[in-house]
């Protein structure tokens, strides 16, 4: 049977903690009386946590010292822990587990590439961690998505040739990694945002087991 390499992304495709970054980061700029909204948290979406700091600071006209700069940017830390903290399988997106499960039982390899640096403690919390041949995530990289480090890293861990490998994502930045690891890409979301990936669904729900059998097949 033919093994491919099946790749992860985290957030917005295995569970969903955007949600609290946004409650950490509106805890932390009401804190310093900013106004936070939606609109802005989207700004900060893949933008490291020194750089959204910046960002709010700015959007606030506010300037403070250095040693207050890096209090707040552990508070944040620190607030987003205890979120995750509360986590249960509850969180996991729907027919994730179905994909993953089917994955498994069919022997093939499956790695999860992740920017974030809770990724193992994510996984543990959603009991999903069994289901990872590989973990890749931001304590293993040094260059951020759209360069392909992050699954280039996870197909070696696979011992799977990049071009053997399939990589799920919902962000624009995530799917041109994976082009540009030369990976079939399949983007989690809308059709519109995603539309450099291969394939689009809205989420694991449109996927079917037949869809992954013909990636595998191929």
């Amino acid at each position: 049977m033919n093994t491919k390499g099946f790749i992860f992304d985290l957030d917005g495709v295995i569970v969903d903690t955007a949600k609290y970054h946004f409650l950490a980061w509106k805890k932390l700029a009401n804190s310093i009386d900013v106004d936070f909204t939606e609109t802005q948290n989207e700004q900060l979406k893949g933008v490291s946590r020194v750089k959204s700091l910046e960002k709010i600071l700015s959007w606030g006209n506010k300037t403070i010292s250095e040693d207050e700069f890096m209090a707040l940017m552990a508070k944040k830390n620190d607030d987003y822990l205890s979120y995750i903290d509360k986590m249960g399988e509850s969180e996991i997106l729907p027919d994730v587990p179905k994909i993953l499960n089917h994955l498994n039982e069919n022997n093939q390899g499956v790695a999860l590439g992740s920017a974030s640096k809770n990724a193992r403690k994510i996984l543990q919390k959603v009991n999903l961690i069994s289901n990872f041949q590989a973990i890749v995530d931001g304590n293993d990289v040094s260059k951020a998505k759209p360069d392909p480090e992050v699954f280039l890293i996870g197909a070696k861990a696979l011992h799977q040739k990049p071009e053997n490998c399939i990589v799920f994502e919902d962000s624009v930045a995530g799917v041109q990694a994976a082009n540009n690891a030369n990976m079939i890409s399949i983007g989690i979301g809308d059709k519109t945002v995603l539309s450099e990936a291969d394939y689009v669904f809205k989420d694991f729900t449109e996927i079917s087991i037949e869809f992954i059998e013909e990636l595998i097949k191929k």
